[in-house]
């Protein structure tokens, strides 16, 4: 049976952070959903709240509902089909900052690990050798609370995966720090999943020129 996830929309707006005649790049509260999800209760999210007044708004990519940050937004079909073929030949850099469960042992590293949907307990990804997609996360430590017992990282995802840096991570036994769906323990109120998306950098689709947009980290 698939996982059930209660949907309590926050009260904050995503915020607008770069818009021209091709483009709106916003950064997405956490616990907002980036697209409708089944049912009426899961209608409000990014995009619609974006279409109230930018309606031409076309979606092209996605966070998960707990995960903050940027999310490019293409204005015209033509503009979403040139930066959807960048994302499709990885020239889109994405990077993320996380806090995870315990002290990791190196400095840096890559995790190599292949996924695919687990299927009985759905929108859980899981590791699979025999039938995973190739899924590749690189990482670097930014900084170790001891007394927490907990790590600070920059993540970089070479591949985009459904949930990839948070399964990757709890693969080598440092949980992103507030999972709920991968801990299956309820947050305290006012707790997130410490995930956010807060660099991504891609060739402009009329200027031809980089566009690097950043986002500060909120936790």
């Amino acid at each position: 049976m698939p996982i059930t996830i209660q949907y309590t929309p926050p009260s904050a707006e995503p915020k607008i952070i770069h818009i021209d005649d091709d483009l709106i790049i916003v950064d997405k509260p956490a616990g907002l959903l980036s697209v409708p999800g089944r049912g009426d209760d899961k209608k409000d999210c990014l995009i619609s709240r974006i279409q109230k007044k930018h309606p031409e708004a076309l979606i092209i990519h996605r966070l998960d509902l707990p995960t903050s940050g940027i999310l490019i937004l293409a204005r015209n079909p033509e503009i979403h089909r040139i930066i959807s073929k960048q994302f499709e030949k990885r020239e889109v850099s994405k990077e993320y900052t996380a806090v995870v469960e315990g002290v990791m042992s190196k400095d840096s590293g890559e995790i190599n690990l292949p996924l695919i949907t687990d299927w009985p307990n759905r929108p859980k990804q899981k590791v699979d050798f025999e039938s995973g997609k190739p899924s590749i996360t690189r990482y670097e430590v930014l900084d170790v609370d001891l007394e927490a017992n907990t790590t600070r990282l920059k993540l970089t995802p070479i591949t985009g995966r459904s949930h990839q840096l948070r399964v990757h991570l709890l693969s080598i036994n440092h949980m992103i720090c507030s999972d709920a769906l991968y801990s299956g323990k309820e947050l305290e109120k006012g707790e997130r999943l410490l995930l956010h998306a807060n660099k991504i950098e891609f060739r402009h689709p009329t200027t031809l020129q980089n566009l690097l947009i950043e986002s500060p980290c909120p936790f």
